[in-house]
């Protein structure tokens, strides 16, 4: 039996010395090129999850494996996050005096490509998007649609295997979140890749092949289907 991409043991996450419990104990198994869903109400632990999953923070308690080895543990976290996981917020976090081409390049400085392979590989990727016009325009330039298909962009330039949304769709209109998760699906299926995608958004919740949600900091597996 293949052994999951990512899972989750007895994961509980506090704050503010254990008087907030984002997580209180979740279970989840997440096998290789699986696109999930991730939804709860607001303050339901599944961002924190999310961070979690990417290795940006750590447990309390509880593991995250990834092919069964402990992150933070054999598993060096800055290495983890340069080489399998590509992020993507709602905010998207474009750093604003870079142009378009130079914010896609930004993650592939950790892995010392040469500038010409970087500038390469930037532009193939907002071509990808459809962003062949814009690759020398900073962010103001660019509306929220188009700031959001660079971050994918830039989400992709080491090639990871794991791709994390955190309500990717939260600062768009209803033409751009469709277009958006219409990318970030055909992305998915195209590569092979694993996409977990967190929202509050039922449509989108429902558009997965799988579906967790979250309550509470646990999971809420009466509603999962």
């Amino acid at each position: 039996m293949t052994s999951p991409l990512l899972e989750v043991r007895s994961l509980c996450k506090s704050y503010d010395e254990g008087r907030i419990e984002a997580l209180r104990g979740v279970d989840l198994s997440i096998d290789a090129g699986e696109y999930i869903t991730i939804s709860g109400p607001s303050g339901s632990g599944k961002s924190t999850l999310l961070q979690l999953l990417g290795g940006l923070d750590t447990p309390t308690s509880g593991q995250v494996l990834f092919r069964g080895v402990a992150l933070g543990a054999a598993i060096d976290l800055d290495d983890y996050r340069v080489h399998q996981v590509g992020f993507i917020f709602q905010a998207f976090y474009l750093l604003p005096t870079l142009r378009a081409i130079e914010n896609v390049q930004v993650p592939m400085l950790a892995v010392r490509q040469d500038a010409n392979n970087r500038a390469r590989r930037a532009e193939s990727l907002l071509r990808e998007m459809g962003l062949e016009h814009r690759i020398h325009q900073y962010p103001n330039e660019l509306s929220a649609g188009e700031r959001q298909r660079v971050a994918i962009a830039r989400a992709l330039a080491n090639a990871p295997e794991i791709l994390l949304a955190d309500e990717p769709t939260g600062n768009l209109d209803s033409v751009n979140s469709a277009r958006i998760m219409e990318m970030l699906i055909g992305i998915q299926k195209e590569r092979g890749m694993t996409l977990i995608v967190v929202t509050h958004e039922n449509e989108i919740a429902r558009s997965a092949p799988r579906h967790i949600r979250l309550r509470d900091g646990l999971r809420d597996e009466r509603t999962e289907p």
